[in-house]
């Protein structure tokens, strides 16, 4: 999922699973004359496909995450402590993309939060999008083409025996200390795929949403339903199960680029279609985060019969097959949610 900082362990900044990093953007320039029309509109279509970029990602992380803070407990062994924010400078994106990085993000050398999950120990300590990181834990971040990289290997044993840390931003030119909570949540980074095929993929610890699907899905709450069935497969080690991890992993790293190759992606591209007892028992699992995470599971059933529309041979539903067991399983598990609800029971399956 390309140049990034992932907000757990090894990969630190990342909102993980949520939270989604930007791919690596890819575009051909030409040695064209800095002031030539040619230029000036290659500079234009490299600024709107970032800023589409940016506010398909702004949309999932929004959407991700009260999916992934509030479900740690249902997330079993992939729950994990995060930051709760992603940071970025200019060289997270191809050469090509750097100067519309400057432009519309204003993003330079230095690590810049850009965006911060809802309900985080790092929205709680008032992290902001915009702030320039300094320090962690006294040491300082690095700057440069590999900030991210560096800063991961760095804070990476502070991390992982930490329940807060404190952090430095520079905020209108002043320092900033803040003490962040790490903030336990499911750790899957969820990313965009740069193809209009209207599909989702997971292989067990990263999740993929095509542009796509993302167009197709008519509200934020049919996000969330696609989401949270995607955390719930992977919760449940599906694509490990079916032997398909290294199949799904290839396709997601392929849909990564801004320009992909979709040789082979024309119908199923070696995935097996779904077991419907595996999609069911996602199903289950995906309905109760859904309304851990203050979403309605009533929507889920008409998301799919919407989903299922799409007949495409590389479309969702031909991977996870939409089928009246399914919807009865979906009635009866929101009619189970809304019971324990009014009874103020746990929601745990």
């Amino acid at each position: 999922m390309g140049s990034r900082i992932e907000v757990q362990s090894l990969r630190l900044l990342r909102l993980l699973p949520l939270f989604l990093a930007i791919a690596v953007l890819a575009s051909c320039s030409l040695p064209l004359s800095p002031t030539s029309p040619q230029q000036t509109a290659l500079r234009t279509q490299q600024r709107t496909a970032l800023a589409s970029l940016t506010a398909r990602q702004e949309r999932v992380y929004r959407v991700a995450a009260p999916l992934l803070v509030n479900n740690a407990v249902l997330c079993k062994s992939n729950a994990r402590p995060l930051l709760g924010f992603t940071a970025k400078n200019q060289y997270s994106y191809s050469a090509e993309m750097v100067d519309a990085a400057k432009e519309l993000l204003g993003l330079d050398e230095r690590l810049q939060v850009m965006s911060v999950l809802a309900g985080s120990g790092a929205a709680r300590a008032g992290i902001r999008r915009g702030d320039i990181l300094q320090t962690v834990q006294e040491q300082n971040l690095p700057q440069g083409p590999n900030a991210e990289s560096e800063a991961a290997r760095q804070l990476a044993a502070v991390v992982r025996n930490a329940t807060e840390l404190q952090i430095t931003v520079q905020r209108d030119d002043k320092p900033l200390r803040l003490q962040v909570p790490l903030t336990l949540a499911c750790a899957y980074s969820i990313d965009i795929g740069h193809a209009d095929l209207v599909n989702a993929y997971d292989d067990g610890r990263r999740i993929l949403v095509t542009r796509g699907i993302l167009d197709y899905l008519q509200s934020d709450a049919e996000l969330a339903v696609l989401l949270a069935q995607e955390i719930a497969h992977n919760t449940l080690r599906h694509a490990q199960a079916l032997q398909m991890k290294g199949t799904l992993a290839a396709v997601i790293d392929k849909l990564l680029p801004l320009k992909p190759d979709l040789t082979g992606l024309a119908g199923s591209a070696g995935i097996k279609i779904m077991p419907a007892a595996m999609d069911m028992e996602a199903d289950r699992l995906a309905l109760y985060m859904l309304a851990r995470a203050g979403y309605s599971p009533a929507i889920a059933a008409t998301t799919w019969q919407h989903l299922a529309q799409n007949t495409a041979p590389n479309s969702y539903t031909a991977l996870h097959p939409w089928t009246d067991e399914r919807l009865a399983l979906l009635q009866a598990t929101t009619e189970e949610i809304r019971q324990k609800q009014l009874s103020k029971k746990p929601l745990v399956p």
